[in-house]
């Protein structure tokens, strides 16, 4: 069983929110959701994410493993991720990551190490054109909230939802 990504642009924070919470309320764990904005994003959004609260996610993680303790320990909401979520560094693009995509980034899905944040795009499973207008969207304050489904008719279920919430674009790799 091949397991496909299904993605959405969000550029509003309320909708981007609605989208997560609709998702658990879906029956999907946190550890399931994966969560990618700038670091410039979550900085907007969240001035007032404590420094301790992210150092304490950091210190978790480094104890459980980065992808189940970062995972594990964001919220219900967006907002959780401006405390807990872990900053990849690619050139020219500091993105904010939780849930498996992480592992999947910081991993080097094919192509990462070379290709940037597109190349690590690409490699798990997006064209081209698609990773193209995700960082571009990332890099004017979109915030990407992502699920992997096990068959199609998870595709359509999410996708659906993902779009309910106001999704600007919604894409399955």
């Amino acid at each position: 069983m091949t397991t496909r990504w299904v993605t959405g642009m969000f550029f509003n924070l309320a909708q981007s929110e609605s989208a997560v919470a609709a998702l658990e309320q879906r029956g999907l764990p946190r550890t399931a959701i994966s969560v990618l904005m700038t670091d410039a994003t979550r900085s907007r959004h969240f001035r007032d994410a404590s420094a301790d609260t992210a150092a304490d996610a950091e210190k978790a993680a480094e104890g459980a493993g980065v992808g189940g303790a970062v995972g594990g320990v964001i919220g219900a909401t967006i907002a959780a991720v401006a405390a807990v979520g872990t900053v990849i560094a690619f050139p020219g693009l500091g993105l904010v990551v939780a849930g498996p995509l992480l592992a999947a980034l910081a991993g080097g899905g094919a192509g990462a190490a070379t290709g940037g944040f597109m190349g690590a795009l690409i490699g798990l499973g997006l064209s081209e054109d698609r990773a193209v207008y995700y960082e571009k969207g990332l890099q004017e304050g979109g915030i990407l909230v992502g699920v992997s489904a096990k068959d199609e008719v998870e595709v359509g279920q999410f996708s659906a939802l993902l779009r309910d919430c106001g999704a600007d674009e919604v894409r399955s790799s």
